[in-house]
């Protein structure tokens, strides 16, 4: 069944390919520059922007950029990984490299802190929140989806992806978003579940970067382009814009906004007619 699947969306991807349109721009404006050395940043629904500095210390700015919040502790649990704002309520914080998960409320306070290695969990890229205030992550050594919550206790889990799918799949980002959960890796592509770890859907979009799931479209870029899709509808969307993203470390497309991390700091653009 799963071979059936896959061989029905390289169908509709042949058949339906996305159109190169290099004479369609996407304009955008320079509209605010946030200086400095970031490695990474996030954004929330509200426009809070959490920026993660080379020292490991998270700053939430406000849409207007002020400063709201710090955190100073992660040199306790070394370089942060990732970060998942999903929630204003709560940040989650993923250490990889001691497998723990930090949980921050919305003023940077530690609420909860969870070390994968004591519920023999030691290998893990991609963690998520799920919507009932649970954590999501694939144990990489199990090959398994877990679903537990903030003490580590298993709620849920997948069969082995190995049994599942022949192509080796290990997602690089888990997102729960608008009642599924989506999981991407650039070499595989996307695998769309829901909450009980049912496969929906799955799709080969490959080598994307900076993944997101918005107003229901599957969005990324390369070195070079937009995309947004919606394999259902048959929408495959592409945008060139008019500024180079080539070296961008980080792009967050979010309310009609592009935040773009360069080695100087994280430009804002919005788009223009």
């Amino acid at each position: 069944m799963e071979r059936i699947i896959l061989y029905l969306a390289f169908f509709i991807f042949i058949c339906h390919p996305v159109k190169a349109t290099p004479d369609t721009l996407l304009h955008l404006q320079l509209t605010k520059t946030i200086k400095g050395d970031y490695k990474s940043f996030s954004v929330d629904n509200l426009g809070n922007i959490f920026l993660i500095t080379s020292s490991n210390q998270i700053k939430k700015l406000n849409n207007n950029l002020d400063s709201i919040a710090i955190f100073n502790e992660s040199n306790l649990y070394g370089d942060i990984y990732s970060i998942d704002v999903s929630n204003p309520l709560k940040v989650l914080v993923y250490y990889k490299d001691f497998n723990t998960i930090l949980s921050l409320d919305r003023q940077l306070s530690k609420l909860n802190m969870l070390d994968l290695r004591l519920q023999n969990i030691f290998q893990v890229k991609a963690i998520a929140q799920s919507y009932d205030n649970n954590n999501w992550l694939f144990d990489e050594v199990d090959n398994k989806l877990k679903k537990i919550d903030e003490s580590g206790n298993l709620l849920l889990e997948t069969p082995d992806f190995r049994l599942l799918f022949d192509d080796n799949y290990t997602p690089q980002t888990i997102m729960d978003v608008s009642g599924l959960l989506y999981l991407y890796s650039q070499r595989r592509g996307w695998k769309i579940f829901d909450y009980y770890g049912g496969l929906k859907s799955q799709y080969p979009t490959l080598n994307w970067q900076d993944i997101q799931v918005s107003e229901g479209f599957l969005k990324g870029h390369d070195s070079s382009y937009f995309y947004a899709d919606r394999p259902k509808e048959l929408q495959f969307l592409r945008a060139k814009p008019d500024i180079n993203i080539s070296s961008a470390r980080k792009i967050i497309q979010l309310n009609g906004l592009y935040y773009i991390l360069t080695s100087e700091g994280i430009n804002i653009y919005r788009e223009v007619n």
